[in-house]
């Protein structure tokens, strides 16, 4: 469901639509402005990277029905992103891409014959080509290839602005076109090599966009395959596994160690240890007993457990992390502003100077120069880069941070960023490298270091804990041989205990060795 929200008067409703038909940053400036005409709409933020509009709105004055009816009259296509699974677009995306690959190579097989005679030409040598047969080979490239940006072009100007589609399309067919018409007089000089080639061209750029974009989207990807797959639900006395798209709060949930937590919620019988490394950073399980809370995607560590379902679907933890990243990779930086207001006004002045060009070129160096040059200067000064770049670096970077446990507010925090001097932390205990190590070594007097690490690695080496592990490895580092142990017991929260060599050995914290007996530790070293 949308999120709501109460402003100072009225409350206001925000939304996330998934945008088809965008092609360059002329195309989100037009969505921006259509529809934040709308009186009931209080912010419009569309991200050409990730294809996504992010819209707060009056609910009651306006529907979300009506918003993606106005982007569809201004020629794109819209739908509400709860609508659409995230794998079904992924899967979408992928077979169209593949599609693309394959029209493109189509592309580049009917034009090398055209560059390579140009390249020829060049150099001195004759046209080997017929005209009519370069006439053959460019109109597929110039309407099969190329239909997607007269689609474009036809979209922008039903919606009343210009894009970089119209640039290519007036471009490319002007030089198709008057081709046409010397070979139809039987004129030697043709231009299909160069619209053929300025459609492929473009063309390739619009397949590396479209694979920036899907890698820069795989941050997301990575976060939501953390969640648990399946739950085992306890109905009416029975064990029934369902998917976690299935729970319902409520519901009680029996976890068994190394699985996942299907979802947030609290522990109701049993006690273990949990690994929420994934959200908190810190490296050691944390210990659960009935009434504590736990974590959706955390791993239980020790020991079986049932549960209660408290939050499912969007509002649980791991939901919320992923809607930061989403937002933050949507969300515009100032710099990104700058360029979508320089988008929107680009288009227009490159037509001027593209008529200026055709103008001046003809009537003082001839028209077919003339001609030439203004297709020059429309498909040139196509101003993707302009409103692309900074919105997939955005995308990049705060993707990058995700995977790397670092959740960036925005864009405009990630500008601001490389104006920081100083970091201060707050949570010492995140700040580690998640792989304990042994560093010191303290022992009573008649006890050697060797013989303490053995002892200790016997019992850790039966145990999965990261403190445990660290001693298991120094110990196999120094070459220290490792005895058997039995009877081993891990108590959660608190330590474990078992035989070596027929003598009992506890290992664990202050706490617990002073209840069992066992002499305090010593404050001071």
């Amino acid at each position: 469901m949308p999120d709501v929200k109460t402003g100072d008067s009225v409350p206001t409703r925000s939304v996330e639509l998934n945008i088809e038909g965008m092609t360059c940053a002329a195309c989100a400036a037009r969505i921006e402005k259509v529809v934040g005409r709308l009186n009931a709409v209080k912010s419009v933020n569309v991200n050409l990277a990730s294809e996504k509009a992010h819209i707060t709105f009056v609910p009651g004055d306006v529907q979300e029905s009506d918003l993606i009816r106005t982007i569809e009259k201004a020629g794109y296509g819209a739908k509400l992103a709860s609508q659409t699974a995230v794998e079904e677009e992924k899967q979408r995306k992928q077979r169209e891409y593949k599609r693309e690959v394959i029209k493109f190579w189509a592309s580049v097989a009917l034009t090398a014959p055209l560059v390579i005679q140009m390249l020829y030409m060049l150099f001195g040598g004759m046209a080997f080509i017929p005209n009519w047969v370069s006439w053959f080979l460019a109109t597929p490239v110039q309407f099969y290839i190329g239909w997607r940006f007269y689609k474009g072009a036809y979209h922008a100007l039903r919606g009343g602005t210009a894009n970089m589609d119209v640039l290519v399309t007036l471009g490319t067919s002007m030089a198709y076109a008057y081709s046409a018409i010397l070979t139809a007089q039987g004129k030697p000089d043709v231009y299909f090599d160069s619209s053929a080639t300025v459609v492929t061209l473009i063309f390739m750029g619009k397949l590396l966009e479209a694979k920036a974009k899907a890698k820069s989207s795989s941050a997301i990807e990575a976060l939501a395959k953390l969640g648990a797959k399946a739950a085992h639900v306890l109905r009416d006395g029975k064990e029934i596994d369902v998917p976690v798209e299935q729970l319902r709060v409520g519901d009680v949930v029996r976890v068994r160690p190394g699985e996942k937590v299907p979802s947030d919620g609290v522990v109701k019988e049993g006690s273990t240890t949990i690994d929420e490394s994934f959200l908190t950073g810190e490296p050691s399980p944390v210990s659960k007993s009935p009434g504590d809370p736990v974590v959706g995607a955390s791993v239980n560590q020790t020991r079986t457990f049932t549960m209660e379902i408290t939050k499912v679907g969007a509002d649980t933890a791991l939901a919320q992390v992923i809607r930061w990243v989403d937002q933050a990779q949507g969300s515009k930086a100032p710099v990104q502003r700058l360029a979508d207001r320089i988008s929107g006004i680009f288009v227009p002045i490159v037509l001027v100077a593209a008529l200026v060009t055709l103008l001046l070129w003809g009537v003082f160096n001839g028209w077919s120069h003339g001609l030439m040059a203004a297709v020059a200067v429309l498909v040139i000064a196509c101003p993707c880069s302009l409103g692309l770049a900074t919105p997939t670096a955005i995308m990049v970077g705060t993707g990058l941070g995700a995977e790397s446990g670092i959740l960036v507010k925005g864009g405009e925090h990630l500008e601001l960023a490389h104006q920081v001097n100083a970091v201060v932390f707050d949570k010492t205990g995140t700040l580690t490298s998640g792989k304990p190590q042994v560093t010191d070594i303290w022992t009573e007097t008649g006890v050697t270091e060797q013989h303490l690490m053995a002892v200790a690695a016997a019992l850790e080496s039966q145990s999965d804990h990261p403190l445990g592990m660290a001693v298991v490895n120094d110990a196999k580092g120094q070459g220290i041989p490792i005895p058997s142990a039995t009877d081993v017991e891990a108590v959660p929260g608190k330590g474990i205990v078992g035989w070596v060599n027929g003598t009992k050995v506890q290992i664990g914290n202050r706490r617990w060795l002073t209840e069992s007996g066992i002499p305090s530790c010593r404050t001071t070293y």
